[in-house]
Formats: structure tokens, C-alpha cells, sequence
């Protein structure tokens, strides 16, 4: 593990999923291969970017303060 560089987003932890299909720009989803790619190499296992995805949002809404004031989690 690279202990140099931190990610926003850390190690993953293990969670049940549904799945879900999205469309996105193609220079997003080059951007998430990246960071799928740095993330690997800053934690040691290898990981895709749909793997990221649904972690990157569930983060972005946990530090949303409008959202989090909006209503209660299910």
C-alpha cells in the first residue's frame, strides 16, 4: 500500500449492491479509469471504476449539507 498519497476515497468495504445503469461523457468515465487506476496502486487491489461509483456518490451525498438537511436516511 502507498502510504504517500491519500485518496478521497479509501479502501472499499464489502456491501450487498443492486445494480443500475447510468450513461456519462466519455471523458468522465476516462477520468473514473484513472482514478480507478490510482486507487489500486495507492491500496493494493485492484478495483474498476463501476466498483467506485456507487462509494464516490454515497460520499458526495453524506457531505451534502442541503441533502442531509433535506430529509431522513432510509
Amino acid at each position: 500500500m502507498n502510504t504517500t498519497r491519500k485518496l478521497r476515497l479509501g479502501p472499499l468495504p464489502k456491501t450487498e449492491s443492486t445494480k443500475l445503469t447510468f450513461s456519462c461523457p466519455v471523458n468522465l468515465k476516462a477520468d473514473l479509469d484513472r482514478y480507478a487506476a490510482l486507487h489500486a496502486q495507492t491500496y493494493g487491489e485492484a478495483v474498476g471504476a463501476v466498483a467506485l461509483i456507487p462509494h464516490m456518490l454515497q460520499a458526495f451525498m453524506e457531505r451534502d449539507r442541503g441533502f442531509q438537511r433535506g430529509g431522513q436516511k432510509n
